[in-house]
């Protein structure tokens, strides 16, 4: 959790900016006919952008070992960013395939004496954790540099602790968007839905014409925590939301049985789940993605949720964004539609020239148009051109995220004790499998979510 000093950094913010332009954004991108699927863009990441705007040391000699949990395509698109970092400074850089929770794996790493040099951390809750525990170290003048130059106030202060900057937000995230089966839509005569209710319309139609509406990465805990967080948001508000993040109203509070009884109009639906709760149990992100967009217009799901990073597992199918792979964005349960963000931070865990120098030129321009131009990555850094960006989709979806400021809210469950928020079969991940499971048992799962919420608030881990 971070803590009250640090936490009174992130201002009051509201969505309805971020909101009003994906809205839009995503409307018209919908009905382009983008020729480039994410992840084959024609002007490869292996390029260099025209010119460097960051300086570098030469490091000729020294190696570096960077841990993230990316793995597929993703990992293999952040390689060529450490390649060019390579070339451009002559170190040697090894990527460390990490497991969740990263905090344990590092932990483990570090108790046997092999820390890696930087760490990719997907939760702030996750910084704090490092740097309580003495292992993060603070950025150099050069990494301050770049953050000050290319990032808005909102995205540097979440990579702060008490003040002091340790985390440099490399990788954004809108997780505020739904993915269709173009096809099934247009046989369907289903529209794309500006409200929870026109959801529920457009999921009813998809069902009458054959298919099942819905494909759920249930054995995943984190989609489960991103559902839920965007109904939150949009129908308790922002201000109840910052609430619940740090723990300042319980999860027995209505505004959270309410939630969970609107995602049950979903999730407890018979039929509207592909292979039932029991098979979306059984189902892992990648592979909710991949059966939305195979099998022509017989897939086994029309729409899938998750974030702008779903362009990745599109690219593996012969599906192609803007044509066959739609979106819009998460429709209002409330008065406004919701906007939550997530990212990954470059964190200093081995205090060098070299490891400040990778996150300083991660901090860059230079580093993240290499991985924009691959598909599948949106970054908070405002000096990224949108061009980089190889679609119409992901161009409106990143001009959107700069154009919004400060106006978002990061993900919830990222905010939380890892404890919580963060671990594979434990807390919030746990209870909303379980909540997929049964959901009917609304006041169950509140009790359950409280009871592990105040175990891993109260001791910070």
């Amino acid at each position: 959790m971070r803590s009250k000093s640090s936490g009174t950094i992130r201002t009051h913010r509201t969505v309805t900016t971020l909101a009003a332009l994906l809205t839009g954004a995503l409307a018209l991108s919908a009905c382009s006919s983008s020729d480039k699927k994410s992840g084959n863009s024609d002007s490869g990441g292996s390029q260099a952008p025209t010119r460097s705007t960051v300086s570098l040391p030469k490091l000729d000699g020294a190696t570096l070992e960077i841990a993230a949990v990316w793995t597929g395509q993703e990992q293999a698109n952040f390689k060529q960013v450490l390649a060019e970092f390579e070339k451009r400074t002559g170190a040697k850089v090894t990527f460390v395939p990490a497991q969740d929770p990263i905090i344990n794996f590092l932990g483990s790493k570090i108790a046997g004496g092999q820390p890696p040099d930087v760490a990719m951390l997907p939760q702030p809750g996750a910084i704090k954790q490092a740097v309580q525990h003495q292992w993060a170290k603070p950025l150099g003048p050069e990494a301050l540099k770049e953050l000050q130059q290319n990032y808005s106030q909102g995205w540097q202060d979440i990579g702060k602790v008490d003040g002091k900057q340790y985390g440099a937000y490399y990788k954004a995230a809108n997780k505020s968007l739904i993915w269709y089966n173009a096809k099934v839509f247009e046989n369907a005569n289903a529209k794309e839905p500006k409200t929870w209710k026109d959801l529920l319309a457009a999921a009813q139609a998809v069902y009458d014409s054959g298919v099942t509406p819905f494909s759920v990465p249930g054995a995943d805990g984190w989609p489960l925590t991103d559902w839920f967080e965007n109904v939150y948001l949009s129908q308790a508000g922002p201000e109840k939301y910052d609430q619940l993040t740090q723990h300042k109203i319980k999860w027995t509070d209505p505004s959270v049985k309410q939630a969970l009884q609107t995602l049950a109009q979903i999730w407890g639906r018979k039929g509207y789940l592909a292979g039932g709760p029991n098979g979306a149990l059984q189902t892992e992100f990648p592979a909710s993605v991949t059966q939305t967009f195979t099998g022509g217009d017989q897939p086994k799901a029309a729409m899938v949720y998750e974030g702008d990073f779903v362009q990745v597992n599109i690219g593996e199918t012969k599906a192609k964004v803007g044509t066959d792979a739609k979106v819009f964005p998460f429709p209002a349960v409330g008065s406004t539609a919701p906007v939550v963000s997530g990212g990954d931070a470059a964190v200093v865990l081995k205090d060098s020239k070299a490891a400040q120098a990778l996150v300083t030129f991660l901090a860059s321009p230079d580093a993240a148009t290499i991985q924009a131009k691959l598909g599948g990555y949106l970054s908070p850094n405002k000096n990224v051109p949108i061009s980089a960006y190889p679609n119409e989709v992901q161009q409106k979806i990143a001009k959107a995220l700069i154009a919004s400021g400060d106006d978002f809210r990061f993900d919830m469950s990222d905010q939380a004790p890892q404890a919580f928020g963060g671990t594979p079969g434990k807390g919030e991940w746990k209870d909303l499998q379980d909540f997929l499971r049964n959901p009917a048992d609304v006041a169950g799962t509140q009790a359950k979510l409280e009871k592990d919420a105040a175990a891993a608030y109260g001791s910070g881990s």
